[in-house]
């Protein structure tokens, strides 16, 4: 049974913390920033100790990061958690977490994406706790105008029964405004925005069921794991009443066919209602004659039951939606555009 954490209000206390990537003295003005806009918004906040600093590819040793993470999901003062960003390493803190004993406890939000994935994948999956992928708190800047991206918080603080409505974006980013010369710096959408169907169809389709998913990347490591069970999820949920989503932050075509397999033989593309993917940020075919991400996504996956979306606005070219793990769904799609209505329950 999934849990949902209670809606964010004013007064909440939020705890930032950095279970993988740290902020380095260079991005400390951004997060400044950051966390003056959520004190003005009413909210109490509190910094951990595993934040400011980067070394080693992580903000502090794995242990101090896993204690001070299961400090904080323990916590009942603590409302939901805030990390600036995900990193590399979160995966080092699986073994340190007490997933079974949050089980017994009030679930909280986790917010973010990349590798904070490998940690929402088993809060939910395990704890039964409804986690959010979505913007990141470093890209929670005050100057941001895009609407899914100022609607994050709003979302968390909609009571239950509030469906969450979210259209796709009309432009996307492919490059990042540098934050460490104008902290205040806000998306830069460029470049025009279009889902797509693998089967290059552009007929209306829906997608309906329970959400799970996160970056690729980070998450299939997991797959044959206990902290990776998505095959069990689906069966959970009922027949095709699932919808997983993935989106690919670094893997080039090649890479991208061999994770989408890994997965395939786990299971997790098994009995699904629907998938998305969202845009690609990885790197582009080496020559003319390789692979495309559109085609290394075809090799695997042509051949499934069910609809596949992709350049969904998910992952690391952003603005992305907020998709709850454990919510249930319904995607449209026609023509190129799509929106996804979410029901907590």
């Amino acid at each position: 049974m999934i849990r949902f954490p209670k809606p964010l209000e004013p007064g909440d206390l939020i705890a930032v913390t950095a279970p993988s990537s740290g902020v380095a003295a260079a991005e400390t003005p951004r997060l400044e920033l950051v966390l003056r806009d959520l004190r003005a918004h009413g909210y109490r906040v509190v910094e951990g100790e595993c934040l400011r600093g980067e070394r080693k590819n992580a903000s502090a040793p794995r242990d101090h990061r896993a204690h001070e993470l299961m400090r904080f999901l323990t916590d009942p003062q603590v409302a939901a958690l805030l990390p600036p960003w995900g990193g590399e390493l979160a995966i080092e803190l699986l073994t340190f977490i007490d997933f079974e004993r949050l089980r017994s406890l009030p679930p909280k939000w986790l917010l973010g994406y990349s590798d904070l994935s490998t940690l929402q994948l088993p809060l939910t999956l395990i704890s039964g706790w409804a986690t959010a992928h979505g913007p990141n708190l470093m890209d929670l800047a005050p100057s941001q105008t895009d609407p899914l991206t100022t609607s994050t918080l709003k979302i968390l603080s909609l009571d239950p029964s509030t469906p969450v409505v979210q259209h796709a974006s009309t432009h996307h980013q492919i490059e990042w405004n540098d934050f460490r010369v104008n902290p205040d710096a806000s998306l830069n959408l460029t470049e025009p925005t279009a889902w797509k169907r693998l089967d290059g169809a552009t007929a209306p389709v829906e997608l309906s069921g329970r959400l799970i998913g996160g970056c690729l990347d980070t998450i299939l490591h997991l797959a044959g794991s206990p902290y990776g069970d998505v095959p069990r999820f689906v069966r959970e949920s009922g027949g095709d009443r699932a919808i997983l989503y993935l989106e690919n932050a670094e893997m080039g075509p090649a890479a991208l066919v061999r994770a989408l397999w890994g997965l395939r033989l786990n299971g997790w593309f098994d009995g699904l209602s629907g998938l998305m993917f969202g845009r690609s940020s990885g790197p582009a075919p080496s020559g003319a004659d390789s692979l495309t991400y559109e085609e290394a996504v075809r090799a695997v996956l042509a051949d499934v039951p069910y609809p596949v979306l992709y350049d969904v606005d998910i992952g690391h070219r952003p603005p992305q939606l907020t998709l709850i793990n454990g919510a249930l769904a319904n995607v449209s799609f026609d023509a190129g555009r799509g929106h996804i209505a979410q029901m907590r329950g």
